[in-house]
């Protein structure tokens, strides 16, 4: 009981830690742009009180990036932590075995066929991620359910998908020039009102896997444990990838094919909380909001008045990470 009540508090301490960082990086993401702003300016703009120009600033362009970053985070940690509990595969993320690329095949088909129902795009998204989760696990299973199996076939997906959605941007211009911030991920355009939908999406999604979260810990035990403990085994895991499906298809329908959060974060957050599935969904929540406000923070800011996209910033630190889980031969051997 020490041991735990210990291991509590030290969780408890660095969530909090977690938030206060947090509020810090939304601050900063507030404060720091192209045009100079002071911290009275700011807090004035937010509240309609300052000169047009800095409320525009602050309330069209600053906010709803920042809104959008924190969704972001949430949305892709949840949605890593999931698959990588479900598959029990630690190479495993929205992005690297197709989740994120069948999601925009979807959205660029329906765009392409039915552009006047563009407001459903947060759901089109949804069914594109979770069909394709579907077929990953399908392909899984007929060649050989390994850890290996699921990252090889959802790459291979994703390489299909992506010349797909390229086919579909060079035979119609409307889409080809928006394709490339959508393809690298970026939250440039995003305005608040694009945001209700898939906020929603991602809130459902955040609080099913924390209601499923002490359930998946007996999951991670493996199949034959979790089925003589009680738990439908086949639910459980049909019901995280839906929830899975649900937050990352709301972030690609507003933020494009933003890559790595999913893989990186649920890492860093076992690192810092260990194991159990519901403090790693609270810590990388927090982790990966962070790091997306953060990396679009310094990508409009350090070559201003060019702007990286925030995905080029999440890449320059996810493509690393990446290769390094590689060489670790435990994850997937």
């Amino acid at each position: 009981m020490a041991v735990k009540s210990k291991s509590q508090k030290r969780t408890g301490w660095i969530l909090l830690l977690l938030i206060i960082l947090l509020i810090f990086v939304m601050g900063a993401a507030l404060l720091f742009g192209s045009a100079d702003m002071s911290v009275k300016e700011v807090i004035a703009g937010l509240f309609n009180q300052a000169e047009r120009r800095y409320v525009l600033i602050v309330r069209n362009v600053r906010l709803p990036r920042l809104i959008a970053g924190f969704l972001a985070g949430i949305g892709l940690s949840v949605s890593g932590t999931l698959l990588q509990s479900v598959t029990q595969n630690k190479l495993a993320g929205p992005n690297i075995i197709g989740v994120n690329a069948g999601a925009g095949l979807m959205m660029v088909c329906i765009l392409n066929f039915f552009p006047m129902v563009g407001k459903f795009l947060p759901i089109v998204a949804f069914l594109g991620a979770f069909l394709t989760t579907l077929l990953i696990l399908f392909l899984a299973n007929k060649l050989g359910s390994s850890k290996i199996t699921v990252i090889l076939s959802g790459m291979a997906l994703t390489t299909i998908f992506s010349a797909a959605i390229s086919f579909f941007c060079l035979i119609n211009s409307d889409l080809a020039s928006a394709y490339a911030s959508f393809s690298v991920g970026s939250i440039s355009q995003v305005r608040l009102e694009n945001l209700l939908l898939p906020g929603i999406m991602i809130l459902i999604a955040f609080l099913i896997s924390l209601i499923l979260s002490k359930r998946i810990d007996i999951l991670c035990l493996g199949d034959s444990v979790a089925s003589s403990l009680g738990v439908r085994v086949k639910l459980l895991r049909t019901s995280c990838l839906i929830a899975s499906s649900l937050a990352a298809s709301a972030v690609v329908s507003y933020a494009g094919l933003l890559g790595f959060v999913g893989l990186i974060v649920p890492h860093i957050a076992r690192a810092l909380v260990g194991e159990r599935v519901f403090p790693c969904l609270l810590c990388g929540g927090m982790v990966g909001s962070i790091l997306v406000i953060l990396g679009d923070t310094i990508g409009r800011t350090m070559f201003a008045p060019t702007e990286v996209p925030v995905g080029i910033m999440m890449a320059l630190i996810g493509s690393p990470f990446f290769l390094f889980l590689l060489f670790r031969r435990k994850y997937y051997v």
